[in-house]
């Protein structure tokens, strides 16, 4: 998940006003479903995801340390092995074109030396990458980042209300049509998930914050580049791991695998949530 900007710059933050709002679909897949009215209050949300830059700025100020650039806790994970102890973070990579689609673990891989830091691994910076919204980040990260940013996580609801941008029941943060007159909105996949991304709209990878227009709000991102992070637990069973909701698709979701950049839009199985957008 990836922060979105610190709230002391200049239009850094937008006020989300109070009313009722229609959030849910039910057009696409059923953990989104019903569609359905809230209330929300008004709250203030982060203009961009937090890029690279800004959280350099936070790990400078407080020396913060993420949690993919430490060892498993041996007290959660007692029984690994001294090489499964080294810091290490998922890292999509290509599959061949015999990849079983219904394996999502086949195109992510446990990188030792993954972080924010280096996003494909030992050998990898962020030359270049300044402006693109900071990886690997968890709910903890987020959590930390918001503290000393002032802010807080939205809930699930607040994030889809915002990332709606007014607009009422439509499929995307810009409307109903994926391409308005054959324009891209957002970064995301085209052609055949997981083997090959043919960049029609620019990028392989995340793409500069602001590099597509904004909603009707004003805010960027809300939709493809990094999934972001919000404080609604998400559903589990006693006894398993608890969960968040992540919001926003990624560059990773393509309308023929993960059709999930859309306010509506949540995780399903195979999903590598990295950045957040605090509130």
């Amino acid at each position: 998940m990836t922060p979105r900007s610190c709230p002391d710059e200049p239009g850094g933050m937008v006020t989300i006003p109070a009313g009722h709002y229609r959030i849910g679909s039910d057009r696409f897949y059923p953990e989104e479903a019903p569609l359905r009215e809230v209330q929300i209050a008004h709250f203030r949300i982060a203009l961009a995801p937090v890029t690279n830059a800004e959280f350099a700025t936070f790990v400078a100020s407080t020396g913060y340390v993420t949690v993919a650039e430490q060892p498993p806790d041996p007290r959660a994970y007692p029984d690994l092995t001294a090489e499964q102890r080294i810091p290490a973070s998922a890292v999509f990579q290509p599959p061949p074109p015999s990849v079983d689609r219904s394996r999502p673990q086949r195109w992510w891989a446990l990188v030792p030396g993954a972080d924010w830091r280096h996003p494909q691994g030992p050998g990898s910076t962020l030359d270049g990458l300044e402006a693109h919204p900071v990886v690997h980040i968890t709910w903890a990260d987020a959590q930390a980042y918001c503290v000393w940013a002032g802010l807080r996580l939205p809930t699930a609801q607040e994030w889809e209300v915002a990332a709606r941008g007014g607009l009422v029941d439509a499929d995307y943060a810009w409307g109903q049509e994926l391409n308005p007159q054959g324009r891209w909105m957002a970064n995301t996949w085209q052609g055949p998930f997981p083997w090959s991304n043919e960049q029609r709209d620019g990028w392989f990878g995340t793409s500069p914050v602001g590099a597509f227009p904004p909603n009707g709000y004003g805010l960027l991102d809300v939709c493809g580049n990094v999934w972001e992070w919000t404080s609604t637990p998400w559903p589990v069973d006693p006894g398993e791991q608890e969960r968040r909701i992540v919001k926003g698709g990624s560059f990773l979701c393509a309308d023929n695998y993960c059709l999930r950049y859309r306010p509506a839009g949540v995780p399903g199985s195979g999903v590598n949530p990295q950045g957040l957008s605090p509130a």
